[in-house]
């Protein structure tokens, strides 16, 4: 995992998600190394579910574009669709501008006319580009699976030309051989890049089908991905289940016979079946007890180390992503206010609402209890972005936070830089 570590697994650029006129997610931009835990925190409605949603394409995002393994697998056309809406409205007003200079001085119209003609042509070039932009986006959304099905498919087929090469006077193993390519040739067609990504729900009973057995969930994305072997599926299933801290009995039952914490085992088995590179758990231990919560965490530290897992770790328990994750991305309204390795985050807090969000974590001792200072964010009180508008900005090495001119120096004098 450490010869990884600069390796960019997935990559998150100006992500939007847009309901209606309901900004859930707006503009924001992280990316996760291989091989790490990425904490995403902030309080209920901030957007860090809806961004790990959007990630494994639960839904359609309004903008911006996400990237894993180097292949965009989501894009969205907003910015695209709000550069012409931009463009027109300003050829428009330039173009009305020179008609009526035309009209008080007739004698400049030639320069004038040049000049509408060059607002006109590139209005249209701009116009272009940006339906080109959108094509190819939607092109990149609809078709990242096939294209990763088809090099899938391409690996399969030069593997086996060269075993059969080698197996060509041997008439028993080349029997063998045409039924294994025949098997990992339909699984290649059913692959898809996003099965790489698997999640963990919050709500681990709603996650769970509850008229099938705990067999046939774990087992269903193998069997979506064209493996029939039913022999091979139930040793993986009891893998599997062994793993997570189960037992090979409670592949016969139903959810509904399992507690909270054991069917949180059973959708964290569902999901590493599959082999994931990347896991995407959605407070996994939020709705547990807090001895189960430790368990859970424990569970997913082993699995990682286990199985090389990256993980994006969306919570609003700021002690336990500190515990496990390491780096932190604090969101507050759909926008991403702060990202830094956890370390530093706790060591200098930045921005205001991270500083209220660590204020509020209790502590385990009455006396120290009494004395916590809790903050308030009030982000009309603290923010003028009137005319200094903000964006991220990198304060220290690796450390960013969404300020404007004004709150960097604020910042950087802060930290004596």
């Amino acid at each position: 995992m450490e010869n990884n570590k600069n390796e960019v697994l997935l990559r998150v650029e100006h992500l939007s998600q847009h309901f209606g006129k309901l900004k859930a997610v707006n503009d924001v931009s992280f990316d996760i190394k291989k091989g790490e835990v990425f904490g995403l925190v902030g309080e209920s409605g901030c957007g860090k579910t809806t961004t790990g949603r959007s990630i494994i394409r639960i839904y359609d995002i309004t903008g911006g574009s996400i990237y894993f393994k180097d292949q965009r697998i989501c894009a969205g056309t907003l910015e695209y669709k709000e550069a012409i809406d931009n463009i027109k409205k300003e050829t428009k007003d330039a173009i009305k501008a020179l008609e009526q200079e035309i009209a008080e001085n007739p004698e400049l119209k030639s320069d004038k006319e040049a000049l509408i003609k060059a607002k006109k042509e590139e209005c249209d070039r701009v116009i272009a580009e940006n339906r080109k932009l959108i094509k190819e986006a939607k092109f990149d959304h609809k078709n990242s699976d096939k294209e990763y099905s088809k090099n899938c498919v391409k690996e399969v087929e030069a593997k086996f030309a060269k075993l059969f090469e080698e197996a060509k006077n041997n008439p028993e193993e080349t029997a063998l051989l045409k039924k294994k390519y025949k098997d990992e040739l339909r699984v290649a067609k059913n692959t898809k890049l996003v099965t790489n990504i698997q999640m963990i729900f919050q709500d681990s009973i709603a996650a769970l089908n509850p008229r099938m057995t705990v067999r046939e969930i774990i087992a269903e994305g193998l069997v979506i991905n064209g493996i029939k072997d039913k022999e091979y599926i139930d040793e993986k299933v009891y893998e599997i289940l062994e793993l997570v801290g189960l037992v090979r009995e409670h592949a016969g039952r139903y959810p509904h016979e399992f507690s909270g914490g054991q069917r949180q085992r059973i959708g964290i088995a569902r999901s590493v079946i599959m082999n994931p590179d990347l896991l995407i758990a959605d407070e996994p231990i939020s709705a547990l007890d807090v001895s189960i919560q430790a368990q859970i965490i424990n569970l997913m530290n082993e699995l990682r180390e286990r199985l090389g897992l990256t993980i994006l770790f969306i919570a609003h328990d700021l002690s336990v992503v500190k515990y496990f994750s390491d780096r932190i991305g604090v969101m507050y309204y759909g926008n991403m206010v702060e990202l830094a390795e956890t370390d530093e985050l706790f060591a200098h807090p930045l921005h205001p609402y991270t500083r209220s969000l660590l204020s509020a974590i209790p502590l385990p001792d009455p006396h120290a209890e009494k004395k916590r200072t809790r903050i308030v964010y009030n982000a009309l009180a603290e923010h003028d972005y009137s005319v200094d508008k903000p964006s991220m900005r990198e304060i220290l090495p690796g450390h960013f936070v969404y300020c404007n001119d004004a709150e960097e120096a604020n910042y950087k004098k802060e930290l004596g830089l």
